[in-house]
């Protein structure tokens, strides 16, 4: 077996075994584009009848995490559009990318077109307020940032990793495209803006190697540049919107 045949023989036992009455099942992350490692978990979106209820499950199963993303068919359209507000898609993606475990009845595959017409539509853009509380944010992070000292590093590390994030934020919401944290964040980031993104992410790695903020700072102005320019006096932001 191959790197992907045996993280999906132990999903859809899983599925299986545990949701006998299951109408689809997909496999994503690692495992379905054969990067597992040993230690990897199960990504699987289970699609359940509507006498079922919707829900977010993590278990150990033959010994291996996974995670559950468990949807009634009739609760698929609201899901989305959830998955679709966050700007970061998880579930949507696992029904783009992800390995068809078992499609007794096609829901699977309808279910794998709407999601894919959801991530083409991309992510709700920013609206006015959120783009100046972001810019503004970011402004910030980025000015102490560069005031930090690098003897206080623990301070320096945080405002690295808070600059990155809200920069990342602001410049793939400003190209439409959709976003990520964790190990998602740089890969998402490439993929909006592989320029800026490296500059992003080379500034960052600047900071934790070399305790140098000017890089990161420099690239997040650049960002802030695209969208107005820092922002700090005359931001205001009403208590009750």
């Amino acid at each position: 077996m191959n790197d992907q045949e045996i993280p999906a023989t132990q999903a859809l036992r899983l599925v299986t075994t545990l949701f006998p009455h299951a109408l689809g099942a997909m496999l994503g992350g690692s495992a379905a584009q054969g990067r597992a490692t040993p230690r990897s978990d199960l990504d699987v979106a289970v699609l359940l009848p509507d006498s079922d209820a919707s829900r977010r499950e993590v278990i150990r199963h033959e010994g291996r995490l996974a995670e559950l993303f468990l949807n009634t068919l009739a609760d698929v359209p609201e899901f989305f559009e959830w998955d679709r507000a966050r700007r970061r898609g998880t579930v949507l993606f696992i029904y783009d990318q992800g390995l068809p475990l078992m499609d007794p009845h096609g829901h699977l595959s309808r279910t794998c077109e709407r999601a894919r017409a959801v991530l083409a539509a991309g992510p709700p853009p920013l609206t006015p307020a959120e783009r100046e509380r972001s810019r503004y944010g970011l402004t910030c992070f980025m000015d102490d940032l560069v005031d930090t000292p690098p003897t206080r590093r623990y301070e320096q590390l945080a405002l690295a990793d808070s600059t990155l994030r809200e920069a990342t934020h602001l410049l793939t919401a400003y190209h439409n495209a959709w976003t990520g944290i964790g190990k998602w964040l740089p890969r998402r980031l490439l993929s909006a803006d592989p320029v800026r993104g490296k500059t992003l992410l080379d500034g960052h790695q600047a900071v934790a190697e070399r305790a140098d903020p000017a890089p990161l700072a420099d690239a997040a102005e650049q960002v802030l540049d695209l969208l107005g320019g820092p922002l700090r006096e005359g931001y205001a932001h009403p208590w009750r919107t």
